[in-house]
């Protein structure tokens, strides 16, 4: 069956949360709950027979829910809205009114809240299997919500072919003028989950990065990745330059980017022989390699303790909407929000 749909249970607030699994014709399967519109797995078959998991996740839908990962929550393979990554003090200017937000991050909002389209219940749209495996979510952000001014109707649209290829589209409209920048933001490890991403081999198509304040917000600068360990351009093992301690939590501003489609960043494993391909329309990405997980009951018994996965999150430049010289996030009513990407799986094994 090209799509599969089961029910998992209703939430508390008496909403049906569902899984459904795209699988195609190499048997790659894709499984995305409308809880948060989480891809909870993307198993590739290997030449023996078994399968690569190569996000982190859990078994159990409701564990995305449980008291013990949301202390030590970590945006698992989420939808994040209304506005991704990081927005300074949690507030803006539009149209000469100051929106206050939501801080959940310190003084700053992070991921568009406490509670952002990460953990709602998105309401299925579409499911269908030809000419590919699809599936559509859609959720209603109301008016205020975390203090963002407008009704946004956000669609997200989830397609598997047989090249391979996962794209997800996000797509919006308002009803006033507003701020959105959304991403979505699985945890990558190529080597079936397991272990560390430490010596997967990064490169991304970026000469800049963006310089950041001690909270890791976006201050409108730039810095230039010449003779620095943000140098991926051309292919490097993660640990190679980096001060451990850290790890990477950058935002990398693709070069020469317009609004097609194009490869902004690979990652491949020499363990399990598997390249990912990340293409976008959305003219940054951030880089960030896990140093603040820690889960405990992760899929298959695994420990998720820091640098157990990398996230490659594409989307406009973070804190945009304080700053002018940054691409537009604002949408007014008349206009579509659209975004699209494309995870492509490249495995020597396959036939």
């Amino acid at each position: 069956m090209p799509v599969e749909q089961k029910f998992c249970f209703k939430n508390a607030g008496g909403e049906d949360i569902y899984l459904f699994s795209l699988t195609n014709k190499h048997e790659t399967k894709v499984s995305i709950t409308n809880y948060g519109a989480i891809i909870t797995e993307f198993k590739i078959k290997t030449k023996d027979g078994s399968f690569n998991d190569i996000v982190l996740g859990f078994d159990n839908i409701a564990d995305y829910l449980s008291a013990d990962y949301l202390s030590h929550y970590a945006y698992l393979g989420a939808a994040c809205g209304r506005y991704a990554n990081r927005i300074k003090n949690g507030k803006f200017i539009l149209d000469g009114k100051e929106y206050l937000l939501t801080q959940n991050m310190d003084n700053d909002i992070l991921h568009g809240g406490k509670e952002g389209f990460d953990k709602k219940t998105w309401q299925v749209a579409l499911v269908n299997e030809f000419p590919n495996p699809t599936l559509e979510f859609k959720y209603l952000c109301k008016d205020g919500e975390e203090g963002f001014p407008g009704n946004l109707e956000t669609i997200i649209r989830f397609e598997l072919n047989d090249e391979n290829e996962l794209s997800y589209e996000f797509a919006a409209t308002t009803d006033k003028p507003t701020a959105v920048n959304l991403t979505h933001h699985s945890y990558f490890n190529l080597n079936n989950g397991k272990g560390s991403i430490e010596d997967h081999e990064v490169k991304i198509n970026s000469s800049y990065i963006l310089a950041q304040d001690e909270g890791l917000v976006c201050n409108g600068d730039f810095i230039a990745v010449d003779n620095n360990q943000y140098d991926f351009r051309i292919f490097k093992a993660i640990n190679t330059d980096w001060n451990k301690a850290d790890g990477y939590d950058q935002c990398f501003i693709v070069d020469n980017k317009s609004n097609k489609l194009e490869l902004v960043a690979e990652v491949s494993s020499k363990e399990s022989g598997v390249q990912l391909q990340i293409f976008s329309t959305e003219p940054a990405v951030q880089f960030y390699t896990g140093q603040g997980l820690n889960i405990k009951n992760a899929k298959g018994g695994n420990q998720n303790g820091p640098f157990s996965g990398f996230c490659l999150e594409t989307h406009k430049h973070p804190n945009a909407i304080n700053i002018p010289n940054f691409p537009n996030t604002v949408l007014r009513p008349g206009e579509k929000y659209y975004q699209k990407n494309i995870y492509k799986i490249i495995q020597a094994d396959l036939k």
